[in-house]
């Protein structure tokens, strides 16, 4: 399952969305802060061949089955 969509909406705090239509709001902190600073959060963007979310022009990725099972476990609020 891939991501087609992620909006940035504070801080480490993403919405999600997946192939399969669910919508996510996640806090990747966690997740990302070893490898992502706070004032490098606006590069995260999706790649469109593998669906993951990457950060620092690809150095850094989450795969997409690793993203949604951990925003699924995190606290998610899913939105549709």
């Amino acid at each position: 399952m891939k991501l087609i969509d992620c909006k940035q909406k504070k801080d480490y705090i993403f919405l999600l969305t997946f192939q399969n239509g669910e919508v996510k709001e996640t806090d990747l902190k966690d997740l990302i802060v070893k490898y992502v600073t706070a004032d490098d959060l606006h590069t995260a963007k999706i790649n469109s061949e593998w669906g993951c979310l990457e950060f620092l022009s690809g150095n850094v990725d989450i795969e997409p089955k690793t993203l949604y099972k951990y925003a699924s476990q995190k606290k998610a609020h899913t939105l549709a």
